[in-house]
């Protein structure tokens, strides 16, 4: 039986202001996980600053990445911060990885060679994987060059990184490379067909995902759709009814995520569509909290 999780991202638009005390209020709450977006040019918290600040403040509270981007970083600072944060909160930290920014304003933010953005991309992942995974690495790539790198201790259970992303590259990337899948703004129906993409890239790639690190990142616009995330879903997938990618009610949401969890999906970030955090927490955990085992 896959192991059913739910977790939640902050309502949109919320600064640091409304994140400060957020993560004691939901690990007293017994939700699972809290999820960061990488949206810069916003009020939103940098995700990797709200990590650390969430994993101080509480114990059992896991806090992951969704999504945050990779291209453009440098794979030694990211892996030198994912080891610290898994060194102060074990089996917390959950990072997903992305190609680019949601939003077009932000791509310069994260800049690579013209063209190379998925080459890039590919790099970075496997020596970040090493990084994460060795003591002592050497590596000569084409974007990225380093020689006896030694970060300091590694978990006792290595880090898992999963990556987003809907283009078939991107699955593929997935299958080769990654350890689990968040995605976003698809049917139940493309969600089965992604985890099978998936799934088939690993097998060809001689690797194996475990069953229950397949997941979505699903918003709720019960109190209606904003022109932003109505916009947002459009230019994502064109042509797809909205209706089809974002839960307009409570109970669409649970339709929705029973509709996914059939399709092999057991991890799942819920995002408020509205800025009434207080009033969609309560409706998540009698609501959605339910389906997890």
């Amino acid at each position: 039986m896959l192991k059913i999780r739910l977790g939640v991202a902050p309502a949109q638009g919320s600064g640091p202001a409304e994140f400060a005390g957020l993560a004691e209020r939901l690990e007293a709450a017994g939700v699972d996980s809290l999820w960061l977006s990488e949206l810069v040019y916003s009020p939103e918290v940098d995700p990797m600053v709200g990590m650390a600040h969430a994993l101080a403040r509480t114990s059992k509270l896991k806090v992951g990445t969704g999504v945050a981007i990779l291209p453009g970083r440098h794979p030694v600072l990211v892996a030198k911060q994912l080891l610290t944060l898994a060194g102060l909160a074990p089996k917390r930290v959950l990072p997903v990885f992305g190609l680019r920014p949601a939003r077009k304003a932000e791509h310069d933010l994260f800049p690579v060679p013209e063209g190379r953005r998925a080459a890039v991309f590919d790099e970075s992942l496997t020596l970040l994987r090493r990084l994460l995974d060795e003591d002592d690495v050497t590596f000569e790539g084409e974007f990225f060059q380093v020689s006896g790198v030694t970060l300091g201790p590694r978990p006792a259970k290595p880090l898992d990184v999963w990556l987003g992303g809907t283009a078939p590259a991107a699955l593929a990337r997935a299958g080769r490379l990654a350890d689990g899948w968040l995605g976003s703004f698809h049917t139940p129906a493309e969600s089965l067909a992604a985890r099978l993409a998936i799934q088939r890239a690993a097998s060809e790639a001689g690797r194996e995902i475990e069953e229950d690190h397949f997941g979505l990142s699903l918003a709720v616009a019960d109190r209606g759709l904003s022109p932003e995330l109505t916009a947002v879903a459009a230019r994502r997938r064109p042509g797809v009814p909205v209706t089809d990618l974002i839960a307009t009610s409570w109970p669409e949401a649970r339709r929705l995520v029973e509709q996914h969890i059939e399709s092999g999906l057991s991890k799942f970030v819920i995002r408020p569509g509205h800025g009434d955090f207080d009033g969609f927490l309560e409706k998540f955990q009698s609501e959605l909290v339910p389906l997890q085992n």
